[in-house]
């Protein structure tokens, strides 16, 4: 969906990477590991979108380190054009309708990371839910999204095991 928008593959992949995780910062050099990406792109889009407001930065160490800018007037927006880009908000969607009113729904795993991925990583918290039922849900939302999708099921007692990064994406 982004590429049709936006046809800087660097720049998609900065957007992703910072709007599905606006928790963690990263730098230059990590950044070009991370994306296998040549350092000059990824500096020339970072410098643009610290320029416009997106992105903020501070010095740690002898790094430069870059962060979403969470006050940013477009912040919400962007993350959810980043979440719907994977399909994810429909999985969400067709989960948290039919399971019942007592769920969380947190994105894990690569796509958390604001990496790509074929697998969709979501941890669902709630005090009981039907697994059979779930597993229906779960391989006709996979047809809507075109990936896979891996849950992991805890309690709200349980909460503190969803691994990090996450972000959430659902509760009522």
């Amino acid at each position: 969906m982004l590429d049709v928008l936006i046809s800087n593959r660097t720049r998609i992949k900065l957007l992703l990477r910072f709007f599905l995780n606006p928790e963690e910062a990263g730098y230059l050099r990590g950044l070009e590991k991370e994306f296998s990406e040549s350092s000059n792109s990824i500096r020339i889009e970072l410098n643009r979108f610290e320029n416009a407001g997106i992105l903020s930065s501070h010095g740690e160490g002898n790094k430069k380190m870059y962060q979403v800018n969470t006050t940013y007037p477009l912040f919400n927006e962007l993350q959810t054009m980043a979440i719907k880009h994977f399909g994810v908000d429909k999985v969400v969607e067709s989960v948290s309708q039919k399971l019942g009113d007592s769920i969380s729904i947190y994105l894990t795993g690569q796509l958390a990371r604001g990496l790509d991925s074929t697998m969709i990583d979501l941890a669902i918290v709630s005090p009981e839910i039907d697994r059979p039922y779930l597993a229906q849900l779960i391989t006709k939302a996979e047809k809507v999204a075109g990936r896979k999708i891996r849950t992991m099921i805890v309690t709200p007692d349980e909460i503190d095991q969803i691994p990090l990064p996450n972000m959430l994406l659902y509760s009522n």
